[in-house]
């Protein structure tokens, strides 16, 4: 399956239903009166958050959504029916944003989770509607209201507790091959990987989701390589896991200060993240080199030289110190992340209540003067 993680879609919402002007016609019923129904109300643009989804490749093939139009009313008082929603389901952790992408209008992060994008129109009152004891022959109707429409931005940013940022090349699909049964690309070239790959690791009896990202470069930030786009899909993370290529240790501080740059450069908090720093593939180097390694990178960082792991994917040494350090970050930021979601619901369910309390007050007015129908 490919993987797409932006997409550009169209979305309108139904159109309400007409009201019917219609007299009742009878044989032996002298005065038959007004029966002319309401239009129904148009399908709402509806999203849902589906936890069997990955990826946002399903709108490569399909970019335009329209809810089902409201039935117009008829004759002998029979009003039509409601338009159907559309469904749209998206991967958990897709935010939906503006046409320019100033704005997010929702973020998808629960899964299950139905946000109501768009709204249909409302149906039209028929004549019946419209009856009284001064006007006992009403021969007008409401149309239907229009319904809304929008183009959106689809961008899907991974749900995962731990992130892997590094130089292509600097062993980063090859951990995640080691600590998860994920399988990503592992070659001796630079940019092997080309999109995110997520992987579960266990260890202490808990389990954790990783996300490898592909490597950055100098420039990132100005669209070198790869540029920063797939960043936005760290930024839920917990912590950081900053992977340097210790085989090229004359330069171990130059790329450590290179990624820190970028995500600085990038924003949204990553620079502000935990970050876990380990020297990679020191199976090719001499106990020694590793230790010259330690004090440069604890002199560049700020960090001290007990926190610095040194680690070999290959051979499989010094992994479990790493997984129990981001086990404990990760922890943390799941359970805050579940307490601002839990905060969230709860602000959800107010806002519900008062919509609806808005709905029914409007729908009121509405009937008082004549206006469209609920």
């Amino acid at each position: 399956m490919k993987f797409l993680d932006q997409a550009k879609i169209y979305l309108r919402s139904g159109n309400g239903g007409n009201g019917c002007v219609s007299f009742r016609r009878e044989k032996f019923i002298e005065f038959g009166g007004p029966d002319g129904g309401d239009g129904g109300r148009g399908g709402d643009v509806v999203f849902e958050a589906a936890g069997n989804l990955n990826t946002l490749i399903d709108f490569r093939y399909q970019q335009h959504f329209k809810a089902e139009r409201g039935i117009d009313g008829m004759g002998r008082d029979r009003h039509g029916r409601g338009g159907k929603d559309i469904v749209i389901k998206v991967p958990v952790g897709t935010q939906i944003m503006s046409d320019d992408k100033d704005e997010v209008l929702a973020d998808m992060i629960r899964p299950g989770q139905r946000v109501t994008l768009l709204r249909g129109g409302n149906g039209g009152f028929g004549n019946a509607y419209f009856k009284s004891s001064t006007n006992q022959a009403p021969r007008h109707a409401n149309p239907g209201q229009e319904g809304q429409e929008m183009w959106v931005w689809l961008r899907l940013k991974l749900i995962a507790d731990a992130g892997l940022v590094g130089l292509p090349n600097a062993g980063k699909s090859t951990f995640l091959s080691a600590v998860t049964r994920a399988r990503p690309k592992v070659a001796d070239y630079p940019f092997t990987t080309l999109h995110p790959n997520l992987g579960v690791c266990y260890t202490a009896g808990q389990e954790f989701i990783i996300a490898d990202i592909p490597g950055l470069i100098e420039g990132a930030s100005e669209g070198a390589g790869l540029g920063t786009r797939f960043l936005g899909h760290v930024e839920r993370c917990g912590v950081l896991l900053h992977l340097i290529d210790g085989t090229d240790y004359d330069n171990v501080a130059e790329h450590y200060r290179t990624i820190r740059h970028e995500l600085e450069e990038y924003g949204d908090g990553l620079a502000d993240k935990p970050e876990i720093i380990a020297i990679s593939k020191t199976d090719a180097l001499i106990p020694e080199i590793v230790d010259e390694l330690k004090d440069a990178l604890a002199a560049e960082s700020g960090q001290s030289r007990d926190s610095i792991f040194a680690i070999s994917s290959v051979a499989r040494d010094g992994l479990d110190p790493v997984l129990k350090k981001m086990l404990g970050y990760a922890l943390e930021a799941r359970a805050a992340r579940h307490a601002e979601m839990a905060a969230e619901a709860g602000e959800d369910l107010e806002a519900e209540d008062e919509a609806e309390s808005r709905d029914h007050d409007g729908d009121s007015a509405q009937q008082e003067t004549g206006g469209w129908h609920p």
